[in-house]
């Protein structure tokens, strides 16, 4: 999965949520039901998680391309420098 592809899984999973939170709440207060309630909003985690969990191929629009071993070698990689700071001394 790409960058591109978990922000948009992201997105679906809260909206989904969000939507599947509502719709529970309002068939629990209409049908005077915690159960119903429950198991409504537990049927849209499932499905939520069905949906956005596997590394579905529409997730993968975007993939990155990551530089070959052979050619990574032929670029070492940048050294790191530490300049340390001397501090000036008290008298």
């Amino acid at each position: 999965m790409d960058w591109q592809g978990q922000k948009l899984v992201e997105q679906i999973m809260q909206i989904m949520l969000l939507v599947f939170a509502v719709t529970a709440f309002v068939a629990g207060y209409v049908l005077g039901s915690f159960q119903m309630m429950v198991l409504v909003y537990a049927g849209g985690v499932t499905l939520t998680g069905l949906i956005t969990i596997p590394n579905w191929p529409f997730f993968n629009r975007h993939p990155l391309n990551w530089l070959d071993p052979s050619e990574a070698e032929k670029h070492p990689k940048p050294q790191v420098t530490v300049i340390s700071k001397k501090k000036g001394s008290k008298k």
